[in-house]
């Protein structure tokens, strides 16, 4: 017959490893148990026969001990056979694996909590989910086949950002300024420090030459929209890179996409740039875009290390449940709705949300910052919305400023707040109009 003894303070010198413990615990495992212990108290006692050799909580006991922890709670099992501690090690780990999860339940569950602990400065990760776990849940359990985040707002003729507004729309920042400017930048970023950033540059392409051959009529972009020189574009390419990387941190990822016509350019000034360019993906359109000989379906996306760290990898070639590769298919804007060409207008280059989403959680940390300094219609914080990152963005053109934060708004039902003034971007919206209908 056994006996079981509490004790709440043990001596961790009083303890012996079970030499015969055949369960393993990772750095990364031991690290997760002890912010466990550091949080919620030592809330699981550790099991040790009559001699303070431990039965279950090796694990529990290299925790404490890298807490620094002299004493532990214990308890202690007497009268069990050699046989019985032998089989009471294993189940004690076994059965508990042998437990499921209802991932749907799961799905509801974590965004909820999530939230709470951010609220009390933690987060998610303090469960022991891992982030990829986490946001594959998400995709599992997500919306509808058609994304409604891709839909947005036409432009208006007479924008209410101006030069230098700074709006924040939650936790992301919107700045109306130039990529190329470090005083623009610096202001955005509040002292922060990017870990990735998604950059969709003009391509020094008229806009009108590519998607304006038919009924409807794009807005070019205001710099580097084909007016620019090959050495004019180096020299824009190198100046807007070099600002971002400042302000990134040394292992970060920046997935700048690009247009064929001017991929060695973009390629050229990237090298002398980044530490690094770990892949070029392609993104595989459904639908072919205009012109003559062989339409363009595709675009692509330089995906570049910055410094000589490492960087952050989600992935883990699939051991989350997803699989990816460097070909990224998702649809074209013109193959969303009937309609979708009029939403050009709103920014000729849009990407689908779900495609800058995707790069998000392949190697960045939910809360992590995601810099975009062009911005255009706001694809990058819908985004970092939609998987709970923070989106930092540049955009040059106010009237392209003014369809991210409508996007925004409509996606989130919450108002963006002029950074100095405090008043929101639709109370703001009939003061800028009326000063714009006395000029």
């Amino acid at each position: 017959m056994s006996a079981i003894t509490y004790k709440a303070e043990t001596s961790i010198l009083a303890l012996t490893l079970n030499e015969r413990n055949a369960r393993t615990h990772s750095k990364k495992q031991l690290g997760q148990i002890a912010r466990s212990i550091a949080e919620f108290g030592f809330t699981n006692p550790i099991i040790a026969d009559e001699h303070g050799v431990i039965v279950a909580g090796h694990g529990r006991l290299e925790a404490a001990r890298s807490l620094g922890l002299s004493v532990v709670p214990v308890i202690t099992v007497t009268g069990l056979s050699d046989a019985r501690k032998r089989a009471l090690m294993l189940a004690d780990n076994k059965i508990a694996e042998n437990a499921g999860w209802d991932r749907q339940k799961l799905a509801f569950e974590i965004p909820e909590l999530s939230a709470q602990l951010e609220i009390e400065g933690s987060d998610i990760t303090l469960t022991g989910f891992d982030i990829p776990e986490i946001d594959q849940l998400m995709v599992d359990f997500g919306g509808p086949e058609r994304d409604p985040d891709d839909e947005f707002h036409n432009v208006i003729s007479k924008p209410i950002s101006r030069l230098g507004d700074l709006w924040l729309l939650g936790p992301h920042r919107l700045l109306c300024g130039n990529a190329r400017n470090e005083t623009d930048l610096d202001r955005l970023m509040g002292g922060a420090c990017a870990s990735m950033a998604f950059l969709d540059p003009p391509y020094n392409v008229s806009v009108a030459s590519v998607v304006g051959r038919g009924k409807t009529k794009h807005r070019e972009f205001a710099e580097a929209s084909g007016e620019q020189t090959p050495a004019e574009f180096r020299e824009f390419l190198t100046s807007c890179l070099s600002n971002a990387v400042r302000v990134s941190s040394n292992g970060s990822l920046h997935y700048v996409c690009m247009d064929w016509r001017n991929l060695a350019e973009l390629t050229m000034v990237a090298n002398g740039i980044y530490g690094a360019h770990i892949n070029t993906a392609v993104w595989t359109k459904t639908n072919a875009g205009q012109g003559s000989f062989y339409r363009s379906q595709h675009e692509e996306i330089l995906v570049l290390r910055v410094g000589d760290k490492g960087h952050l990898n989600n992935v883990e070639l699939g051991r989350h449940g997803r699989s990816r590769s460097n070909v990224w298919p998702y649809a074209g804007v013109n193959t969303f709705r009937k309609g979708r060409m009029d939403d050009l207008r709103d920014h000729p280059t849009v990407k689908p949300v779900a495609l800058v989403s995707d790069a998000m959680r392949d190697c960045t940390k939910r809360r992590d910052i995601v810099l975009d300094t062009f911005c255009g219609s706001g694809t990058t914080i819908l985004a970092a919305e939609r998987v709970g990152r923070h989106a930092y963005g540049l955009e040059l053109d106010p009237a392209y400023v003014d369809t991210a934060i409508r996007r925004w708004q409509a996606i989130t039902k919450k108002d963006a707040v002029h950074a100095d003034t405090g008043v929101t971007f639709d109370e703001l919206a009939p003061e800028r109009l009326a000063a714009l209908n006395v000029l």
